[in-house]
């Protein structure tokens, strides 16, 4: 399997179509270039900003983004099952705040755009994703490379196609609400662009980080055992990354924020985008006429505890909006309306699938309902035919949002990935899992080698893969985020 890379705007792409006009002899066209080059120098010099930590920003009264902003309640209408815990039985029953998709769609001075799409969803399949990238591109002429679709992952809100689905005992009755809902959801997100993109105007853009801190890591720390510990174990990223957006008159128009930590705070039977949901509606109140998008980072061995309870949530919700105010009411770094986007598919390789003989044996041996459902799941397909895959096509994504390095990553990202990747490209970038395909825990090699916990052991299972991750897949993803950092300005 090749890997597909995307660049909107390709490295050494302005050589394409030049011609030598001989040793030592300039033409009166490169004469032209190097006379505004060296203009633009000298302007970036007068104007850049160099703050404590060595970033510097240009900013001109001449150059601006141009931002524009949507959302869309996509609360289901009528009970659908819901995503994230096998233990439930039946769909939800209630209500206790909307669950809702927001988009932000960026262009920087030369009219290159991007979107940003965040929804209160457990997850989206790379099929379902595809399928919303492909209609966009169609509509807005915008490529993979430059949509991220990121889900908060919170598991009060409803199961999608193909997404979890063997892990919950939905009969063939339910699972075709779940097709209704996932094509209506669909048909909302592209909407949702092209809106945000009709209402693009004149913006400033600032970014910067801030800190909370009630993840546990949920791999080293037992949540039974809380309250008699005296020390948390665990690697934790504690960084709220925010993005702020500003219309021409200095309003706040967007407020885009993240943290890396599982929406597990509520198991019920009611819909609510969890913390992240409640963060969302405080910052909106402090900020009368911005929206707030939350993004997930590499929240999948981070849990937020205590847990089990909607006041819990609220809590952790005015937290993490509080650490946003206080970003926002401090300075943040402007950034140049310069925007590079690169995308990639990247095989990640399994250990060998078992055949229709072993399955078989599987099946009659597993004890647990989902085990036995991955096993059915995988003789359906070797039964009509198919070849159960030996690799993973996994989505890896790169923005540069002026001196704002954004890392998006599929799937369901350890910690570890966040933290590596802050050694490798500086400790300001941003961290995004559960962006563009949802499907696996995604550990580093030396998690893999533990073999403890349920993001080793059984991950497989639950999103319907034929067999465990090879050893490697930490080393093949990291050195394709660096391949495609390296644009060319």
């Amino acid at each position: 399997m090749v890997s597909i890379v995307m660049y909107d705007n390709p490295p050494g792409a302005w050589l394409k179509g030049r011609q030598s006009t001989g040793k030592g002899h300039i033409s009166s066209q490169e004469r032209r270039i190097i006379c505004v080059t060296c203009l633009l120098l000298v302007v970036m010099c007068c104007s850049a900003k160099t703050g404590g930590d060595g970033r510097q920003f240009f900013t001109s009264p001449d150059l601006a983004w141009k931002a524009g902003v949507a959302a869309t309640v996509i609360t289901p209408q009528e009970p659908v099952w819901m995503g994230g815990y096998s233990s439930r039985t039946y769909p939800a029953e209630r209500k206790v705040l909307d669950l809702w998709a927001k988009a932000l769609y960026l262009e920087d001075a030369r009219k290159r755009g991007s979107l940003i799409i965040t929804c209160d969803l457990v997850g989206l399949s790379k099929t379902v994703s595809d399928r919303i990238k492909d209609e966009l591109l169609e509509k807005t002429g915008l490529s993979k490379a430059q949509i991220i679709l990121n889900c908060s992952h919170t598991h009060s809100g409803p199961v999608t196609s193909g997404n979890l689905i063997n892990i919950y005992p939905i009969d063939s009755e339910n699972l075709a609400v779940v097709d209704q809902y996932t094509e209506w959801l669909c048909e909302q997100l592209v909407a949702l662009a092209v809106k945000a993109m009709q209402n693009a105007e004149p913006a400033k853009v600032f970014s910067r980080n801030g800190t909370v801190r009630f993840q546990v890591n949920r791999r080293k720390n037992m949540e039974s055992e809380l309250t008699n510990l005296t020390e948390l174990k665990g690697a934790n990223d504690y960084s709220v990354p925010v993005l702020k957006v500003e219309d021409k008159q200095g309003n706040i128009k967007a407020i885009v924020f993240g943290y890396a930590c599982h929406p597990t705070v509520l198991n019920g039977y009611e819909w609510c985008g969890d913390y992240p949901g409640f963060a969302q509606v405080e910052l909106e109140k402090l900020y009368p006429g911005a929206t707030a998008l939350f993004f997930q980072g590499a929240g999948a061995d981070q849990n937020p505890l205590p847990r089990r309870s909607i006041p819990l949530a609220k809590q952790y919700g005015k937290e993490l909006a509080a650490a946003v105010e206080r970003v926002i009411d401090e300075p943040m770094w402007e950034l140049q309306p310069r925007l590079e986007t690169a995308y990639s598919e990247i095989p990640l390789e399994m250990e060998n699938p078992p055949g229709e003989a072993e399955l078989v044996k599987l099946k009659e041996e597993y004890t647990v309902d989902y085990y036995i459902r991955w096993a059915e799941s995988m003789l359906a397909k070797l039964r009509r035919g198919e070849k159960l895959p030996s690799a993973y096509t996994y989505p890896v994504q790169v923005w540069q949002l002026g001196d704002q390095t954004i890392v998006a990553l599929g799937g369901e990202l350890m910690i570890s990935y966040a933290l590596r990747l802050k050694e490798l490209l500086g400790e300001n970038i941003f961290v995004m899992g559960y962006s563009n395909d949802v499907t696996g825990y995604i550990p580093s090699d030396a998690e893999l080698a533990t073999k403890w916990g349920e993001e080793i052991e059984s991950s497989h299972f639950e999103f319907d893969l034929p067999a465990k991750w090879k050893p490697g897949l930490e080393k093949v993803i990291l050195d394709e985020v660096i391949t495609l950092s390296k644009f060319n300005f």
